[in-house]
């Protein structure tokens, strides 16, 4: 790296590349006194640095062309149809994100992927169990009961000998984490906990965007980019760590508005 962009890091009491990774281009500028140009060398050295593994485009992703072996096993969802539209599942390290409006179907697909990865590797699972992490509503105990009870019925790739044999429902730890705190003690320690073991490999949070609209309000995006950096940076090692997948479900909003009178495109 340039010296002189190392100097003026060093003037602005940057010792660390999460101290600049949790700034902005702008207020790195404001900061160092550097030139946009610079700015944009620093992000790229820094961002070089932290990477570790070849970057993958969506397209490569989704062709699964230029992946291992290892990188190409996926976790079931347990349907046919959306294993067929990713290729197998989900991938076993990263997070995913599932998102869509009230009521589409997220949380019936955290539930079933709790349910899915306690199959043995045969059938898309991963013989282990789950964690689901609550932020904002309680767990839907109702709902998986009635997944666990039609799993013969869902699943009849799977022998129904096998289904029986697996006691779903001792498998998924449920947390609720209401605020910041709570969510990170829960990441940091008690799934560290349930990973190491080998109790759990698959790690679903419904969802983590709910901990940031409570908290948080227009004029805190600084702190909140700092705080999903970080959280996202934890989940990711843990993933990456143990080979195991972590499921983020969000609510997506849209606010629609009427078009003007005389904005219409044709007859009533």
């Amino acid at each position: 790296m340039n010296p002189r962009v190392i100097a003026a890091l060093k003037k602005a009491n940057l010792r660390s590349i999460k101290e600049v990774l949790n700034l902005s281009g702008a207020d790195l500028q404001r900061l160092t006194k550097l030139s946009s140009t610079d700015i944009q060398y620093l992000l790229k050295a820094v961002s070089g640095a932290l990477r570790k593994n070849s970057v993958l485009t969506a397209l490569q992703l989704f062709q699964d062309e230029n992946l291992g072996t290892s990188q190409r096993q996926k976790l079931s969802l347990g349907c046919p149809v959306l294993d067929g539209l990713l290729r197998g599942g989900i991938p076993l390290t990263g997070i995913t994100e599932i998102a869509g409006e009230s009521s589409a179907g997220k949380t019936q697909i955290g539930l079933q992927l709790c349910l899915s990865v306690q199959y043995p590797y045969e059938h898309g699972g991963l013989e282990s169990g789950a964690v689901y992490i609550c932020t904002e509503d309680v767990f839907p105990h109702k709902r998986l009961q009635q997944l666990i009870e039609r799993q013969s019925q869902l699943r009849v790739d799977v022998p129904h000998d096998v289904v029986q044999k697996i006691k779903f429902g001792n498998s998924i730890f449920v947390e609720h984490a209401a605020d910041i705190e709570t969510f990170h003690q829960c990441i940091a320690k008690r799934i560290n906990v349930l990973l190491e073991r080998g109790m759990v490999r698959l790690i679903v949070i419904d969802s983590i965007a709910a901990l940031f609209r409570c908290e948080f309000a227009a004029k805190d995006s600084v702190l909140k980019a700092k705080y999903l950096q970080t959280f996202g940076a934890k989940l990711h090692r843990l993933s990456s760590m143990f080979r195991t997948p972590v499921v983020c479900i969000n609510q997506v909003t849209d606010t629609m508005g009427e078009a003007p009178s005389g904005d219409r495109s044709g007859p009533w």
